[in-house]
């Protein structure tokens, strides 16, 4: 069985999610709290694996409470179910160490599928969020090798990204076309791409147009 603690600050919340949740073989409500003090009294209290918590909890934020839980107890998993759009918190959350994130207004039954998930181990989030985690995973890779070319090689890079020809650029920064090509080649090396088309992307991702 997979304890879970449910901690939302509305009753009824609490209520329609035990109920709902109860009726899973796999999964036993421990408790259910209104803030995080009562949280961190049931977690101390009793075996718990998996909170879910809603983001507005009257004595501290969501993410506060979050990185608290991170901290005191990083064994315990937490899913973020909240009124809150994704849009705006979903990030940040998981960046905080969140397990997954769930609108209140999605389907009923996704909870006791998120709640298997992240006990198995996994992530539960929605296909948008996955594609924007691995936009800015994409984007910080970008990044990390950005920082190893050297100044003349990001002047390259920029002229190409800008659509200059090897002869313009050559002409731009007063070096020959051959010298162009080999800045090339090494840009496409230390960014780790095969082809011109990959190499613009990186240049797009790290907003050098």
């Amino acid at each position: 069985m997979i304890n879970v603690v449910i901690a939302d600050p509305h009753p009824i919340i609490q209520y329609g999610l035990k109920e709902l949740l109860s009726t899973s073989s796999s999964i036993n409500i421990v408790g259910t709290v209104t803030n995080t003090e009562e949280l961190f009294e049931t977690i101390n209290k009793k075996m718990v694996e998996i909170v879910i918590m809603e983001l507005d909890l009257p004595d501290s934020h969501g993410i506060s409470s979050l990185r608290r839980l991170k901290s005191e107890f990083p064994h315990i998993k937490s899913l973020i179910f909240s009124s809150q759009s994704e849009d705006v918190y979903a990030l940040s959350m998981i960046r905080a160490g969140a397990s997954g994130y769930i609108c209140k207004t999605g389907e009923l039954e996704i909870l006791e599928h998120a709640v298997l998930k992240i006990s198995a181990g996994g992530m539960f989030i929605t296909n948008e969020l996955a594609q924007k985690l691995a936009l800015e995973s994409n984007t910080e890779n970008s990044r990390k090798y950005f920082r190893k070319l050297s100044t003349r090689e990001v002047e390259v890079l920029k002229m190409l990204a800008s659509g200059k020809r090897n002869k313009e650029v050559a002409e731009g920064l007063n070096l020959n076309e051959k010298t162009v090509s080999t800045y090339k080649a090494r840009l496409m090396r230390k960014l780790n791409v095969s082809n011109m088309v990959d190499l613009l992307k990186q240049a797009e991702a790290l907003e050098l147009y």
